[in-house]
């Protein structure tokens, strides 16, 4: 088959309403009762007042449902839905903070990215915010949460680490080396990113999408060329969709080696996180020959996407036989396994109410993928979805290497549709600005999981909102309850076990 004889995915079904604040909480219950997922909620300021947009996705196939609740800006409340949804109490939080909206009997109504030195009533994303304040320390200490009995003492971590690491704090309340409880405290980078979307031309805005999370350029910037071009009615190549996805596994495959070594050197074992920093490096290399840049900048652009070269299957069947001799040697020290077996599991049933995505999610059970539920491409054949049940530390790592050689498969394939003029141009145009408001979302499995964006354009095609959802908003509450009953000293290796990003979070 050549590029030319490929059909385009369809358009996913996507629907939208307006929604009274008393009927959201029915409407929300019926759509989880269906199976459905929240994949996002946005807060909006239009000119007459505010705006929730509820984003719901389903499978099998592929559909998107919006509920929109419209709030009066001097008096902005509606019901929670924290009790039928935990990912929806934390996006209320995160409003409340950045926007003013009350949720309504929110269970835990403290504050999430609000930092203490935030004057109480400036919220930063409504336009009348003014300028950022002056540090002060008006809200106080963070309500941490306090365990006691006997025995029991606090051990505080961070914010500031050692090393590259971002900022987060971490309060453990244990006995003796047990963890009882754990609280993670983030939002020390908050950078404001979202608003820096506004106004600009999407095309203006593709370099900011590259750098939500340095190490997620492709899963970031592809989300949200998807948007821009759902929203402008744009009809990407086929040929150009599988550039794009070869670029996707690219992207998952270097980083998932990077963990793999860096779960080794973890359990003392530097010399096999040596050998996989081998492997990543000649990975970085071939990004480089293909893109022109190490972690795949400019790979993706609005309308298509550019390789210089296509990855050479000899290349990626060396690195594959490379990464899974390292990896039986990994698993065939004494040491390494029994660190790994067992450790911070997290349940099938707390991975699934946590909303839990990517590989945290596979290692629990969860078949869940966006590159087979949500495609943007003809894939041809479905990658395969590796799965676990153990959801411990063992089988985070487990995951990681099986879908290294998944991606490497899928690379291989997707790279013999492709002719070796893929190159030599953008494969279309950038998008035209639509005729009126229009809004669009993309969906993409990036290496840690499902990415979703959502965008909203003026009739001059420049950005009114910009949403983000990178999956560690997901998946960081499912660390401290992985660690529950652990020990202190594996907090490092459980934590790399998430790899959880900061900057995508902390938006």
């Amino acid at each position: 088959m050549s590029p030319t004889d490929a059909a385009a995915v369809p358009r996913p079904e996507r629907t939208s309403a307006e929604v009274d604040a008393a009927a959201l909480p029915e409407q929300a219950a019926a759509l989880l009762g269906d199976g459905a997922r929240l994949a996002l909620v946005a807060a909006h300021q239009d000119p007459g007042g505010l705006r929730v947009v509820y984003l719901f996705t389903r499978t099998g196939p592929d559909r998107r449902t919006e509920l929109h609740v419209r709030l009066d800006a001097a008096d902005p409340v509606l019901p929670s839905l924290a009790g039928i949804s935990f990912p929806a109490g934390r996006f209320e939080r995160e409003m409340h903070d950045l926007y003013g909206i009350v949720p309504q009997d929110h269970p835990l109504p403290r504050r999430l990215v609000r930092h203490h030195h935030w004057p109480r009533g400036w919220y930063p994303m409504r336009d009348d915010a003014g300028p950022p304040p002056r540090f002060g320390d008006p809200e106080g200490p963070y309500p941490f949460v306090q365990v006691e009995g006997t025995g029991v003492y606090e051990i505080p971590v961070g914010p500031v680490h050692a090393g590259l690491i971002e900022p987060g704090h971490f309060r453990f309340s244990v006995v003796g080396e047990s963890i009882l409880k754990l609280k993670a405290r983030l939002w020390f980078v908050h950078k404001g990113i979202e608003k820096l979307f506004q106004g600009r031309l999407p095309a203006d805005a593709v370099p900011l999408a590259e750098r939500v999370s340095g190490d997620t350029t492709v899963g970031h910037t592809l989300a949200f060329c998807l948007a821009v071009e759902e929203a402008a009615d744009v009809r990407v190549a086929p040929e150009a969709q599988r550039a794009r996805a070869i670029l996707l596994e690219l992207e998952r495959l270097y980083n998932h080696v990077t963990d793999l070594g860096a779960l080794c050197n973890d359990v003392g074992h530097s010399i096999l996180n040596a050998q996989f920093g081998r492997v990543r490096e000649r990975l970085l290399r071939l990004n480089a020959q293909v893109t022109g840049h190490r972690l795949l900048r400019g790979g993706v652009h609005l309308g298509g996407a550019v390789l210089r070269a296509l990855p050479d299957p000899a290349t990626l069947g060396a690195v594959e036989a490379d990464i899974a001799e390292i990896v039986e040697l990994a698993l065939g020290h004494t040491v390494v396994a029994d660190r790994f077996t067992g450790t911070a599991p997290l349940s099938t049933q707390a991975a699934r109410d946590l909303g839990a995505l990517g590989y945290v999610a596979r290692a629990s059970g969860l078949d869940a993928d966006a590159r087979r539920d949500h495609p943007f491409a003809d894939l041809r054949a479905a990658p395969a979805v590796p799965t676990a049940d153990t959801g411990d530390v063992l089988a985070r790592f487990q995951i990681r290497a099986r879908e290294i050689t998944a991606s490497i498969a899928f690379i291989n394939d997707l790279t013999g549709d492709l002719g070796p003029s893929i190159h030599r141009q953008p494969l279309a145009p950038p998008p035209v600005p639509p005729v009126g408001p229009a809004s669009g979302v993309g969906i993409v499995e990036g290496w840690r999981g499902t990415i979703v964006h959502r965008v909203e354009l003026a009739p001059d095609g420049t950005l009114t909102r910009t949403k983000i959802v990178d999956p560690s908003f997901f998946n960081w509450p499912a660390l401290p309850i992985a660690l529950t009953g652990a020990i202190v000293p594996d907090f490092p290796l459980v934590n790399k076990s998430f790899n959880l990003s900061y900057a995508g979070n902390d938006l």
